[in-house]
């Protein structure tokens, strides 16, 4: 009960520290400055440079994603799981994003979106414009109960009912969309879009505007059926002056006398001068009209009449379209009606497809980073993988691969020179070689035929338990290591998950590549340390994943145990009602119900605990409150074989957890920060370094995995003085047997030498940090002369 209260009042006066902080946001000086030259030119210059470029390529790895940049706005189209981290990775800055665009509200398209919103937040953006279907507003509604309020950033949301033209950004200069519902002819319900020139008369207006205001009255209602669809046209762009011709013909160009005139002539009216009529064409280039481009999602063959019979995206405008963009899976593409709708556009317009068919490299970076590792030794850290499904389509079409554009303006066309075109030799192949050269690093590394290639020679019953590292990091995904994800595979049958930030499903897709499904399969428990961000919202897509890998494999259906604070349900029931089934897909279980003296009464609960334990060949599944948010909980996981696992979650040290882990064979334990940042550590309760290895030595730990570290270390955490050989280092996709703990020590050598510029780096920036706070910290004295007698210091 002490340590509850603790929780308690400990939380209470940071919070109200952080508010004091807390400062009003500031609009960014780029928006400042943008908006004063859009003031400036008024109408006379739409974007010179727009593109679309492929963000996420529909992969199964990276939900579909399009991002599209001009000089005033930047757009997102769609934000599933994954979208910040190849943002950040590929440096698309998400603090210059104005517009998100939604063309379903699915977990596949909405599963970044919290995290977006909270690092726009977070960077000052003050203000950004959400498009989409109409239950948008009950899915920003759902995410406060684990965001908390959102006053600092203003979310104007454009609900795409029916169809409705506006202008995006600020003075509307960048982009014009055509919102346009599209509905599945799945019952007598679901009816084709109103045209967007207004309602009209008879039979098919009436139902259409029947549907759109049970839509706009009803927003909490349940619809899976309804698509929103993108027809975007650029704004024009008036003709540029030429000087040489101006000068030619006699315009007093240089002189205050050419304002008026240009104006006029850009406007494409004729003017006169000292007699002669100079006609818009001989002094300027023709206006840009705009280009248009169309975003259509059809999820399955139920939405392709609707899709097909919407003369708006064939017609909508009346320049035809430079480029589709279809968010359609092959069983889509694959339907001949669907084909003939493709082949009824110009043959001018291209087709853009993102599937999850598209052959294309993501996360670089990691791919980069685990072949290095690879090299360490290479069972512990296994080369990453792909999910790579073959396509083919007779219509003319481009597949989607990762940072692909395609540019609107100045010129019209594919551009593929920023693309990721790397494949998995590439990458093993030219990134490898660094290491080798690294001095000392092939001593230091392990031979091939060292004793730790014990992990090959091990027979099945010694290949578990295994914990397979998913995401290291904390606060948010970035481009080396994912957040909170830990999977326990407690025999060939089954495994458990500790926290599931997002992004878990693409990390286990990359991990096990085609092999995916069987992983995802096995997963029969989920435990949720608490309810911040990194730690939980990848729950969902692996929930819906794991459900579509048992139906491929033909295996019955059976909800996951989901171990986690009651206030998960307040998000789950909300996402449930309000945007998507989910609740048949788990049993849930109040982690209060481990803690070591509950009294669990209520028959249902009791049978469900029994049937985790039983199945997961578990004696007893511990938890406690610890040291963080309220709640916050730790879990230990006691095995029939003998072993005990405990897992920390985000805590400062806690004595509840080291009660419940006492003895374990494997600690994993959060360490965020480098001894030297105590204090940041304090304030934002998480634990250094020191302080982990510390519980674990109180626990009587066998060994200590060290986890969720700051983004800051991006490779490699800082090593303090009390690292021994029960100290090890977790990365991400780093895979260790229990029987072979006390071998990881034997590889730090290595990757201190791998890795020896960032840690060089790091040690000189806590050297100066250090000389910094000692100048902050020393008194302030005046240089003493001829007045000896004065002993004062003067301020």
């Amino acid at each position: 009960m002490a340590t509850n209260g603790a929780v308690s009042n400990s939380n209470n006066s940071n919070m109200e520290g952080r508010q004091k902080k807390k400062a009003k946001q500031k609009e960014p000086l780029r928006r400042t400055k943008t908006k004063e030259t859009w003031l400036k030119r008024g109408d006379v210059h739409g974007p010179s440079t727009v593109y679309v470029q492929v963000l996420g390529a529909g992969s199964r790895d990276n939900s579909a994603s399009l991002y599209v940049f001009s000089e005033y706005n930047r757009y997102l189209f769609n934000c599933g799981e994954g979208t910040q981290r190849l943002m950040q990775e590929h440096k698309l800055k998400a603090a210059r994003l104005d517009n998100i665009l939604l063309t379903r509200l699915s977990w596949e398209n909405v599963g970044g979106l919290s995290g977006m919103i909270l690092t726009l937040k977070e960077t000052g953006v003050p203000e950004c414009v959400l498009s989409g279907p109409p239950q948008l507003e009950n899915f920003l509604s759902a995410i406060k109960s684990f965001c908390g309020p959102l006053e600092d950033i203003k979310l104007n949301e454009h609900r795409g009912v029916g169809s409705r033209s506006r202008s995006s950004g600020e003075g509307g200069r960048s982009l014009t969309e055509s919102v346009q519902s599209v509905r599945a002819l799945c019952s007598k319900n679901y009816v084709c879009p109103r045209p967007a020139a207004g309602p009209q008369r008879g039979t098919d207006a009436g139902e259409n505007r029947s549907v759109v205001l049970e839509l706009i009255f009803n927003p909490k209602t349940r619809d899976p059926s309804l698509v929103v669809s993108f027809i975007c046209k650029l704004n024009p762009k008036k003709g540029n002056f030429l000087v040489s011709e101006a000068k030619e013909l006699g315009l007093p160009v240089g002189t205050a006398a050419i304002g008026p005139l240009i104006k006029a002539l850009k406007d494409g009216r004729s003017v006169e001068y000292e007699g002669r009529e100079i006609r818009p064409e001989q002094v300027c280039t023709p206006t840009d009209p705009g280009p248009v481009f169309l975003v259509v999602e059809c999820p399955s063959e139920k939405f392709i009449r609707s899709v097909c019979t919407n003369q708006q995206h064939v017609s909508g405008t009346e320049d035809p379209a430079a480029l589709v963009v279809h968010l359609t899976p092959e069983s889509v593409l694959s339907s001949e009606r669907y084909q003939r709708w493709m082949e009824s556009f110009p043959s001018s317009t291209e087709h853009l497809i993102l599937n999850e068919h598209a052959r294309t490299v993501h996360n670089i970076r990691s791919y980069k980073l685990q072949a290095q590792l690879h090299m360490v030794h290479p069972e512990v850290f296994p080369p990453l993988r792909h999910y790579r499904p073959q396509a083919a389509l007779h219509v003319p079409n481009v597949r989607a691969e990762c940072l692909l554009k395609f540019q609107l303006r100045p010129t019209l066309g594919w551009n593929r020179s920023v693309q990721c075109t790397c494949t998995t030799r590439f990458i093993n192949s030219h990134h490898t070689q660094p290491a080798v050269t690294i001095d000392g690093f092939r001593a230091k590394k392990y031979p091939k035929h060292s004793s730790v290639s014990c992990f090959l020679l091990a027979d099945e019953a010694e290949q578990f338990p295994e914990v397979v590292f998913l995401g290291t990091g904390s606060a948010l995904p970035m481009k080396t290591r994912n957040v909170s994800g830990t999977l326990l595979n407690i025999s060939a049958s089954q495994s458990v998950l500790l926290d599931c930030g997002e992004g878990t499903f693409g990390q286990l897709c990359r991990h096990y590549g085609d092999e995916v499904d069987q992983a995802m399969s096995k997963i029969n428990t989920i435990f949720i340390s608490h309810m911040h961000a990194d730690h939980h919202t990848g729950l969902l897509k692996l929930l819906y994943q794991r459900k579509r890998a048992l139906s491929t494999l033909g295996k019955p259906d059976s909800p996951v145990f989901l171990l986690g604070p009651g206030y998960i349900m307040t998000w789950l029931n909300q996402y449930h009602q309000a945007c998507e089934e989910i609740l048949r897909h788990i049993n849930f279980i109040s982690n209060k119900c481990f803690f070591p003296n509950a009294e669990v009464t209520w028959p249902k609960t009791l049978s469900i605990i029994q049937s985790l334990l039983k199945k997961n060949g578990l004696d007893k599944v511990e938890t406690c409150l610890v040291r963080h948010c309220k709640p916050a909980y730790a879990c230990s996981l006691t095995h029939g074989s003998g072993w005990r696992l405990a897992f920390s979650g985000d805590t400062m040290p806690c004595d509840a957890f080291v009660s419940i882990g006492t003895g374990a064979t494997l600690l994993i334990h959060e360490a965020t920060l480098e001894d030297a940042l105590e204090e940041e550590a304090v304030e934002k309760r998480h634990s250094t370094t020191s302080q982990a290895i510390g519980i674990g030595m109180k626990m009587n730990a066998e060994f200590i995995m060290l986890n969720h570290f700051s983004q800051r270390y991006a490779k490699i955490p800082m090593f303090s003085a009390d690292f021994s050989d029960r100290v090890g280092i977790s990365f991400d996709h780093m895979r260790v047997r229990f029987r072979d703990l006390k071998l990881l020590p034997s590889l730090t050598p290595a990757l201190k030498a791998l890795f020896a510029e960032d840690l060089s780096e790091m040690e000189e920036q806590r050297d100066k940090r250090e000389l910094r706070n000692t100048k902050t910290a020393a008194p302030d004295f005046e240089p003493q002369k001829n007045k000896t007698h004065s002993k004062s210091p003067l301020k």
